[in-house]
C-alpha cells in the first residue's frame, strides 16, 4: 500500500463502509490498495471501491460516463459495477465501485502508445468533456503548500503566470490539435493483464485538448527525468505515429508538466509530513525548475 497515515486510512475506511452501506455491499475483509490523492480499496466480490477527494461528485460522474462510453468503443478500460445508482456521496466524498481487473502489472509505454492512439481517433461523445485547463489545479496545490520557502513560492507564482501566459497564446493557434484526452497518460495509469490485454486507468481527467499533451507525460520521462530509454521511448514514437518532441509547442507543454509534477510533490509534502522523500524531492524539483540544478534530464524520484 502506498504511504500514508493511519488516520488517512481509517477516514476513508469510515466512508467507504457508509457508501457500501448505501449501496447495499459488504465491506467485511476490505483491503487498502492505495491512499493517495484517491483511495482505493479491494472490496468482496472482486469490486474495487474508489473515493475521491471532497467536492468531486461531478468528476465522478463524469468518470462513470467516460467509462461507460470507452466501453462502446471497444477501448479496454476499469468498468464500473453494473446494477449500481453511482457515484455515492459520503460528507462530500464521491464514492465509485468498478470491477476488479485480472491480475496485472504496470503497463509499458507501448502499450500507453496504442492506448493513446486508439482514444485519440474517437469522435468527441456526446455528453460533456471540459476543454483542458492544466492551471487550476497547479495553483491549488501551490497555494496550500506549506514546505517551501517564501521566495521559491514568489518565483513559482511568477513562473506559472508566464506558462499560463504561454500557454493562452498556444490554443489560439489555429493549428492546434483538439481531440479527447486521458489527461494523465502515463505508464502508471496503464494495467497490463498476463492475457495481454491493456487497460487504461483514472478516468476521472478525460478532457478536450492538443494531443500533444497526452504525448508529453511520456517525452518527459527522457527529456526531463530520464525514468525511460532512448529505445523505449523510440518504440512508444513508432507505435503511436509522430514525436512529440519535434512540435513547436512541445517545450511548453514540458515546462507546465514538469511544474504539475513539482505542485504535487509539494501538496504530498505538506498533506503528510512523514512521508519519507516528499519534502527533500519537491525542495529539489523546485531547484531543478529554477535552474540551480544543472540541465535537463534530472534524477526525480517518484513521489506515491
Amino acid at each position: 500500500m502506498t504511504f500514508a497515515p493511519t488516520d488517512s486510512v481509517t477516514l476513508s475506511g469510515r466512508t467507504l463502509i457508509a457508501a457500501c452501506r448505501k449501496l447495499g455491499l459488504e465491506t467485511t475483509g476490505a483491503e487498502p490498495i492505495r491512499i493517495a490523492e484517491n483511495a482505493i480499496w479491494r472490496l468482496p466480490g472482486q469490486l474495487v471501491a474508489r473515493i475521491a477527494r471532497p467536492g468531486r461528485t461531478g468528476i465522478a460522474q463524469r468518470e462513470i460516463a467516460v467509462a461507460n462510453w470507452l466501453v462502446d468503443h471497444g477501448i479496454p478500460a476499469v468498468r464500473p459495477a453494473p446494477g449500481l445508482d453511482q457515484p455515492v456521496t459520503v460528507d462530500g466524498r464521491a464514492v465509485t465501485i468498478w470491477e476488479e481487473l485480472p491480475r496485472h502489472r504496470d503497463g509499458t509505454v507501448q502499450e500507453m502508445a496504442h492506448l493513446l492512439k486508439a482514444l485519440h481517433a474517437l469522435p468527441e461523445p456526446e455528453f460533456e468533456l471540459e476543454p483542458l485547463e492544466p492551471f487550476g489545479k497547479i495553483r491549488t496545490r501551490l497555494n496550500q503548500s506549506t514546505v517551501l520557502e517564501e521566495p521559491a513560492m514568489q518565483w513559482l507564482a511568477k513562473y506559472t503566470d508566464g506558462l499560463e501566459e504561454a500557454w493562452t497564446r498556444l490554443l489560439a493557434r489555429p493549428d492546434l490539435s483538439r481531440c479527447v484526452l486521458h489527461g494523465d497518460a502515463w505508464v502508471g495509469n496503464v494495467a497490463s493483464a498476463e492475457n495481454g490485454t491493456a487497460y487504461l486507468l483514472d478516468l476521472d481527467g478525460f478532457t478536450i485538448g492538443p494531443r500533444e499533451w497526452d504525448l508529453t507525460s511520456t517525452a518527459v520521462k527522457l527529456t526531463s527525468t530520464s525514468s525511460i530509454t532512448h529505445p523505449e521511448y523510440e518504440d512508444f514514437c513508432s507505435v503511436y505515429g509522430t514525436d512529440v518532441t519535434t512540435w513547436h509547442g512541445y517545450p511548453l507543454l514540458r515546462d507546465i508538466r514538469e511544474l504539475r509534477m513539482t505542485a504535487y510533490s509539494a501538496r504530498i509534502a505538506t498533506e503528510h509530513p512523514n512521508h519519507p522523500v516528499a519534502l527533500d524531492e519537491v525542495q529539489y524539483r523546485v531547484g531543478c525548475l529554477m535552474g540551480q540544478r544543472g540541465p535537463r534530464p534530472w534524477q526525480w524520484t517518484a513521489v506515491p
